[in-house]
């Protein structure tokens, strides 16, 4: 695995031992190629973690081996990466780190990670979200052109929604996401209940192409637009951030010209690092705009006032929220209902028995 190495970012040196550990045995990329790939990347993948608390999705042993996500601030960690205090669900809470200087990135490749979940806040203020993040995700039967076409209508929408503009990348998957800057005045509460109202209406536009159902039973062949990625506590990889698959992916911001043109698989470790050396970082403006959400806000108040379209399931880690319908499968409702029927008929035919 050759001795260790020390690298050079943002005026300080890292080192990184076991450089010539095999992470992606398909295409052969190692620790090294990893941390160099994001010393190439350095502005983009900071701007996008920068203040953010951010978990650590961790593979010591490469794609082939065992992994976890890692939310504490690890120990040992420098004095002069900063971490913020974040409260889960469940009540409890923990110190995450916060980049910010490029050399925190690759401290944390130096311990295996590959991909950066940031959460949708700044150390400053962790209750208030400042990104509305919009995921859409193919079902199974659709795909990436899918994902397409419904952001397509999506970017239309958020325009005329109060003038939104969202700016999106590839999953490092099949799907896409896009992410709208807003002002830090809503709780995650509000801001999911915009991100439900966004589903809702792209769902009136493209019924049989895109669908909010949280069940997978009942989402078929359609796009699901995951608003509970907006819940607390749920994140979305960085934009530049190496995806867990064979091939070495990478999370790509894209401007919306391209989407249509591009393909998921065009990003990985080489073509980024290219692409970037190229174009730099093409969503390096996001950070100037934060827009309202009023208009979203409106539009679910008029969801539920108008149509009786009120909250939608939480995540199963979640307690159960204020509103919320029942957090049960729907074929297993069925289920339990017909058993209840079954039963009531039981004992109302042995009732009606002469004895």
């Amino acid at each position: 695995m050759g001795e260790s190495v020390e690298l050079e970012v943002g005026g300080r040196t890292v080192r990184l031992s076991s450089p010539g550990k095999v992470f992606f045995p398909e295409r052969g990329y190692t620790k090294l190629d990893v941390a160099r790939y994001y010393q190439a990347v350095a502005p983009g993948v900071l701007r996008a973690l920068r203040e953010r608390p951010t978990t650590l999705e961790r593979h010591p042993d490469g794609v082939t081996g065992e992994w976890f996500y890692q939310k504490r601030a690890p120990k040992g960690m420098p004095d002069w990466i900063p971490t913020a205090h974040i409260a889960f669900p469940s009540g409890r809470g923990a110190d995450e780190m916060c980049p910010t200087e490029p050399a925190a990135v690759l401290w944390a490749v130096q311990y295996g990670t590959l991909t950066f979940h940031p959460w949708p806040v700044r150390r400053g203020d962790v209750d208030r979200p400042d990104q509305l993040r919009l995921d859409l995700d193919p079902q199974p039967g659709t795909d990436y052109r899918d994902a397409v076409r419904a952001a397509v209508e999506l970017r239309a929408l958020l325009e005329e929604f109060g003038g939104l503009r969202g700016w999106p990348k590839t999953s490092g998957g099949r799907g896409l996401h896009v992410f709208v800057p807003i002002e830090p005045r809503w709780t995650f509460t509000q801001v999911r209940r915009a991100a439900i109202a966004v589903g809702r209406e792209l769902e009136r536009r493209m019924p049989t192409r895109v669908t909010t159902r949280w069940w997978k039973e009942e989402r078929g062949r359609r796009v699901f637009l995951d608003y509970n990625q907006t819940a607390r506590d749920r994140t979305i990889a960085s934009a530049y951030s190496v995806r867990p698959r064979p091939h070495a992916p990478v999370s790509a911001p894209l401007r919306w010209e391209e989407i249509e043109a591009a393909a998921p698989e065009d990003f990985d470790l080489t073509t980024m690092a290219a692409r970037f050396a190229a174009l730099g970082d093409v969503h390096a403006d996001i950070d100037d705009h934060a827009y309202s959400l009023d208009a979203l806000l409106e539009s679910a108040r008029r969801d539920e006032h108008d149509h009786g379209l009120g909250d939608l399931p939480y995540p199963p880690e979640h307690p159960k929220m204020p509103g919320e319908p029942r957090r049960v499968r729907p074929s297993k409702a069925r289920d339990r209902e017909g058993g209840r029927g079954r039963a009531a008929d039981t004992r109302s035919a042995g009732r009606d028995r002469p004895s």
